[in-house]
């Protein structure tokens, strides 16, 4: 395999478990601010 080609997946693992972290952040922060909407009302 080459360094180019290693790099390449390395980079690509890297980004998909930063888009699944910022996901998963973005559903929790939805939940905050459903939980506050609740109990304001």
């Amino acid at each position: 395999m080459s360094r180019a080609t290693a790099s390449f997946l390395v980079l690509l693992a890297l980004a998909a478990t930063a888009c699944n972290t910022v996901h998963g952040i973005g559903k929790d922060i939805e939940r905050g601010g459903q939980a506050i909407e609740k109990a304001a009302r």
